[in-house]
């Protein structure tokens, strides 16, 4: 039977645990500040929208959004940052849940589409609406957690014989991802139908440059 002291210890601790697991005041106006700077960025863009704006928009005071981030220029690539590996991580939750060989291929691209529609900041951004910082999604944090799971997928499907033995399964994920991010921004450009036009293509593509050649490893009954 548990003592009374051993009792209280174990409600200071799993108390001590909930504070810090509770989010500080700062950082729920901060998060506010974000949401409210991807929101407006994301339907204004840059150069129409103003600090002062984004502190309405949260309802904080119209210089504490200074307090965390130092000026327009660093709350837009924290807000392009947050925004766009919102859209990536959909992708990486793809891959994980994603059980079918070779399907994963086709639905990464799906999957990231239907969730730039979600995440207009980062659909701006892919549309060329912010050319001076397009080239900023290619050194989003998020990309290289995408880079790192298509690369366990594909050592996976080769060790399964659904890959060439010969290919270096971080080399092809780092091809792969630049590829799909390419194909993206023509979809947000151009629209889908100019894209699904070659999809199939595409497709014949990808799989020439990864799957085994007939007189390669023979792949396993699936």
């Amino acid at each position: 039977m548990t003592s009374p002291r051993a009792r209280q210890k174990t409600r200071r601790s799993r108390r001590g645990r909930e504070a810090a697991a509770a989010p500080t005041k700062g950082a729920l106006t901060r998060r506010a500040i974000l949401d409210a700077a991807i929101s407006r960025f994301g339907r204004e863009g840059y150069r129409s929208t103003s600090v002062a704006d984004i502190a309405r928009d949260a309802s904080v005071g119209g210089s504490l959004a200074y307090a965390y981030f130092p000026s327009k220029e660093a709350l837009f690539f924290a807000a392009v940052d947050e925004d766009a590996a919102a859209v990536i991580r959909e992708g990486v939750e793809t891959l994980i849940a994603e059980g079918t060989v070779r399907e994963w291929r086709r639905t990464l691209i799906l999957t990231l589409l239907e969730a730039l529609e979600r995440h207009p900041l980062a659909k701006r951004l892919l549309g060329g609406l912010e050319p001076e910082v397009t080239g900023r999604v290619l050194g989003i944090p998020a990309l290289e957690e995408l880079r790192k799971a298509c690369a366990e997928r594909l050592r996976t499907e080769q060790l399964r014989g659904f890959v060439r033995h010969d290919l270096d399964p971080v080399v092809a994920a780092n091809g792969l991802v630049a590829i799909v991010l390419s194909l993206l921004m023509s979809v947000v450009q151009i629209g889908l139908t100019a894209v699904e036009l070659y999809a199939e293509d595409i497709g014949a593509v990808l799989e020439a440059a990864i799957e085994p050649k007939p007189g390669d490893r023979p792949a396993p009954d699936r």
